[in-house]
């Protein structure tokens, strides 16, 4: 695509769309403690676990430098589809203490790919003006992470378990958008070859 005026918005709608499995499961913490019959004490793990994950994933996102060595469309993309899918798995009826973690942990951990990846991919098309185009980013953010909450409040209309396949429907679409939309951008350099 040619037409930078375009990239960004779309770079901002895709993140809005990912960012949305942030806090996803929090926006219906109560009625996962009470569908699964929880303690009060899981909440804390289960907030704490998207985080942990995400600090572990961008950890390993660094150390292996995943989008410089791969296309940052791509890698959205799959992280997109990979997060949506863990946080689906939310709504499995047979899922414990402990899947419910894994799943929490597993969506933090894409949302390594998907923040941070978005934030480079701005990077690789704008030189002047990064800064602005950054808070664009920022402000998709909040917005994404805060829209769970929305829907929630709507649970006289919609059941709980739709709050977490909205989030997941619409990360995909965000990740597809991105993927098919944004290419490389003309800033990127490729990691050097040691």
């Amino acid at each position: 695509m040619k037409n930078t005026k375009i990239i960004l918005p779309i770079i901002v709608i895709a993140q809005f769309c990912c960012t949305s499995l942030w806090f996803a499961g929090n926006a219906v913490m109560s009625d996962i403690v009470l569908a699964f019959d929880l303690s009060e004490s899981a909440l804390a793990h289960l907030t704490s676990a998207v985080q942990f994950g995400f600090i572990i994933g961008t950890l390993i996102f660094a150390i292996l430098t995943i989008a410089d060595r791969f296309s940052p469309s791509k890698v959205f993309f799959i992280c997109a589809l990979i997060g949506s899918l863990f946080n689906l798995g939310t709504i499995w009826e047979q899922n414990t203490f402990w899947s419910l973690v894994f799943f929490r942990f597993a969506t933090g951990f894409c949302l390594a790919g998907i923040y941070p990846v978005g934030m480079k991919i701005a990077a690789d098309y704008f030189q002047k003006g990064l800064g602005k185009s950054l808070g664009y980013l920022v402000g998709a953010l909040v917005i994404g992470t805060a829209f769970p909450h929305l829907l929630n409040s709507f649970s006289g209309v919609l059941p709980w378990k739709m709050v977490l396949i909205t989030t997941s429907s619409i990360a995909i679409l965000g990740g597809l958008l991105l993927v098919i939309l944004v290419p490389n951008g003309p800033f990127r350099q490729r990691l050097a070859k040691v």
